[in-house]
């Protein structure tokens, strides 16, 4: 037992001691931590290293670690320690205070830096956030403005159409957010009581919204009006926040009103089925507040501003009375005489304003112009107690119906209560509503219904008034009747029906919704030129650059094009043309594939005859076409598409010979092949042959050639082929010449069957067409080799005076 008291009775003396030796080890942890950030190391300069070796590094280090350039997880981080860094550095004064202290933070006291990482026994083992980068503490005014991506989408995006919204993207270790903190703190304290949303995004943590609304660096301004984000690129200054406010709110919100326009602008409610409100006040400008209000309640209320100070409000004053020493507003409904409400107060709050308002946001008896309106004047029941009843006027826009009308508007006045709502409607303009009313009658006469709204999908009890309604003192007794039995007996609605939705008579034109879009799109991308937002540009950069290399593509393809088919045909010297679908011409030989069904043919001339036959290299072959005048246009569309496909060789040439130019060269040549060869059969020499159609296959070095011969065209084209026999040919040619006429010479002959009648050129054109049907597969067999060649000794000459051969 001894022992055990003794023991016991050590262990108090040796917790302390242990205390005493983890807390030393602690600090002097957090001591060596604190001073192993180094802004030196981070930046990696020496301690001596001027402004501009600090700057350049800065620059080099931040393009490395920039979390949009570089995807490491630590990048972020490594970006912040170089941000960081970089403040301190480029300060003389934090420079100074960190070599002679090691102070970062201007706010601490110097010469505390080493005990910087702890502060105190009794707070826990408090450390200091700032050395292990957590977020520091904010301050609780600025936590309830802290955004997040949902709640934006959610709340505050909507909410941007009836008030402005005011947003600053900070983040942490942002030295420049710090600078403009005061700033804005007091402009929160000036505009938020005025109705204007305020916002902050932390950059670190809502990285998604800060996409969103495009901003990428901290600290930034943004303004939201309508769902659309504006950049403030100021001097963070009050003056200049407050301007940017105003210049966010729509135009000609307010109108200016004098003893000129003050009748024409309450007499709107006409046209506009708005009440109107009147601001009195000293101050020459509208009033911010004001401005507000109106944005807030734009699509219920008309605003006016009369400034009491103008020498052309006296009469305006002096009929309503207003005291000069306090603003006043006043709200106008049908009457233009009486405004229906007034205040009067020297602090005008933005809540008061808003009651004002909110009160008196219809007309006694609006028109309903859409859906919206319906719904907010009769909303569906809800509750036995909450029961609104519509009383709706069904009239016309014509002056017949202006008594009775005035007759309602008067009733509603004298029998206001807050289950009723009263409201009218031109029948032209909502058909749909008043013949699901109606029963699918068109009234010629006005007619009232009460209704109630039982569903948002448009069920609806209701029950017309017998009588119609003329506006006379038996009418509004029969109606006040009607509306006594109702409160009694909610039942009294016998009829139901399912009512379709409302045209909206106020939407503005789609061209004007389209300006108002494009005049919008504008502004946006020449505040981003201006201010070089260009991650904001890219999109529409990139569709400006695609769109015009598409439009200068096509137009340098163009110019580098062929000439199409249905171009003019080029003048060509006679010893060349070429051959398309039209026979147009091309002005030189590309090394491009040729076009369909085009083919590069040469005329042989007394000036082309040598070099496209006689000298001809060896290897190569001419493929020469007989034609005639009266043939040529109809055999080179037929030639250039059966030889197509043959063009791309390199050792084929192709021409034609004008019979009717060289009528005794086809004889000349077969005669001397006729000679030398064993037989005479198919190459009997006759100047009286028709030749047109003959192709032939000419090697001119080796002096032979190949024959093709034309498929029959008389009546019987189609049973013929390129084998019928020489002399069968002979003899129907002669059949014909001597049919024609027996007194013509033998050249007269052939130019007679070149030349048909008028009346068969169409049948003649058609037979000389399918001459070359067969062609293709000649050149087949000429290709193969397979075709029989005739020797000649010489070349005959194209010159008919010329008895000379070419050897």
């Amino acid at each position: 037992m001894t022992a055990n008291v003794r023991s016991s009775s050590r262990q108090p003396r040796a917790c302390p001691l242990l205390l005493a030796i983890f807390m030393l080890l602690l600090s002097l942890q957090l001591v060596k931590t604190a001073s192993d950030y180094d802004p030196y190391k981070i930046l990696g300069v020496s301690r001596s290293a001027s402004q501009a070796e600090i700057k350049r590094a800065y620059k080099s280090l931040a393009r490395e670690w920039h979390p949009d350039k570089n995807k490491d997880p630590k990048a972020e981080d490594m970006f912040i320690k170089v941000s960081k860094s970089y403040e301190i550095l480029s300060n003389e004064e934090r420079r100074s205070n960190f070599d002679r202290y090691g102070q970062m933070d201007e706010n601490q006291p110097f010469g505390q830096s080493q005990h910087h990482g702890f502060r105190s026994f009794h707070n826990s083992f408090y450390f200091d956030e700032s050395f292990f980068h957590f977020p520091r503490s904010r301050d609780f005014a600025d936590s309830k403005y802290l955004l997040h991506h949902a709640q934006f989408n959610s709340d505050v995006l909507p909410d941007s159409y009836k008030r402005p919204y005011l947003i600053k993207v900070t983040s942490e270790w942002c030295f420049a957010c710090i600078h403009i903190e005061p700033v804005w703190k007091e402009t929160v304290q000036q505009l938020e009581p005025l109705g204007v949303g305020i916002g902050i995004v932390d950059l670190g943590y809502e990285r998604r919204l800060a996409n969103q609304l495009g901003a990428h660096r901290a600290p930034s301004i943004i303004g939201l009006v309508n769902g659309r984000v504006t950049f403030f690129h100021q001097a963070v200054v009050q003056e200049h926040l407050r301007q940017f406010v105003e210049d966010l709110l729509p135009r000609k919100l307010v109108e200016k009103i004098t003893d000129n326009n003050y009748l024409a602008f309450l007499d709107g409610w006409h046209v506009e089925n708005k009440p109107s409100v009147l601001l009195f006040d000293q101050v020459p400008i509208f009033p911010l507040l004001y401005k507000l209000t109106a944005f807030a309640f734009r699509d219920y209320v008309r605003f006016g501003y009369v400034d009491q100070g103008d020498t052309h409000n006296t009469r305006l004053l002096r009929q309503f009375n207003i005291n000069t020493y306090a603003p006043t507003m006043l709200l106008f409904k049908e009457d233009t005489e009486k405004p229906v409400d007034i205040i009067q107060a020297r602090g005008m709050k933005r809540q008061i304003m808003d009651e004002f308002v909110t009160n008196n946001k219809f007309l006694q008896v609006p028109r309903l112009v859409n859906q919206q309106l319906f719904n907010e004047l009769c909303p569906v029941k809800q509750f036995h107690r909450r029961r609104k009843y519509c009383v709706l006027l069904i009239t016309g826009e014509d002056q017949a119906f202006l008594p009775s009308n005035k007759a309602f508007l008067d009733f509603a006045s004298a029998n206001k209560k807050e289950v009723l709502r009263f409201a009218y409607v031109y029948q032209r303009q909502q058909q749909p509503l008043c013949q699901a009313l109606l029963h699918n009658q068109f009234s010629v006469t006005a007619q009232v219904v009460i209704l109630e709204r039982r569903s948002q999908a448009g069920k609806v009890l209701y029950r017309s008034v017998n009588g119609g309604w003329n506006g006379s003192e038996e009418d509004k007794y029969h109606l006040h009747e009607q509306l006594e039995l109702l409160q009694k007996d909610p039942t009294y609605l016998s009829s139901d029906a399912t009512l379709p939705e409302l045209n909206n008579e106020m939407a503005p034109m789609f061209i004007v919704r389209w300006m108002n879009a494009a005049y919008d799109y504008i502004l946006q991308i020449y505040d981003d030129l201006l201010y070089s937002n260009w991650r904001e540009m890219m999109p529409i950069l990139s569709l400006i650059f695609s769109a015009l290399f598409i439009l200068f593509g096509t137009v340098i393809i163009q110019a580098f094009s062929e000439p199409g088919e249905n171009k003019p045909q080029k003048p060509r010297p006679k010893e060349q043309t070429q051959t398309e679908d039209d026979a147009s011409s091309r002005t030189s030989t590309s090394s491009r594939p040729p076009k369909k069904d085009f083919v590069e043919v040469t005329e042989l001339t007394d000036i082309t005859y040598t070099s496209n036959l006689v000298k001809l290299r060896p290897g190569h072959i001419n493929v020469v076409l007989v034609l005639t005048n009266s043939s040529k246009n109809a055999l080179l569309r037929k030639y250039a598409k059966e030889v197509f496909s043959f063009s791309g060789s390199h050792t084929l040439h192709f021409s034609f010979l004008n019979a009717d130019k060289h009528h005794h060269w086809m004889p000349s040549l077969l005669h001397s092949a006729a000679d030398r060869a064993e037989s005479e059969g198919p190459l009997e020499d006759d100047e009286e042959l028709d030749y047109t159609g003959h192709v032939l296959a000419l090697n001119g070095h080796k002096k032979y050639f190949c024959l093709f011969r034309p498929v029959f065209t008389g009546d019987s084209f189609k049973d013929s082929s390129s084998d019928t026999s020489f002399s069968d040919r002979k003899r129907n040619s002669r059949s014909r010449s001597r049919t024609s006429s027996h007194s013509r010479s033998r050249s007269h002959s052939r130019e007679d069957r070149a030349s048909p009648k008028k009346a068969s050129s169409r049948a003649t054109s058609i037979e000389v067409h399918h001459k070359l049907d067969k062609l293709g597969l000649w050149m087949e067999r000429l290709m193969e080799g397979t075709l029989p060649r005739f020797h000649v000794p010489a070349w005959p000459s194209l010159d008919e005076t010329t008895n000379t051969s070419f050897t």
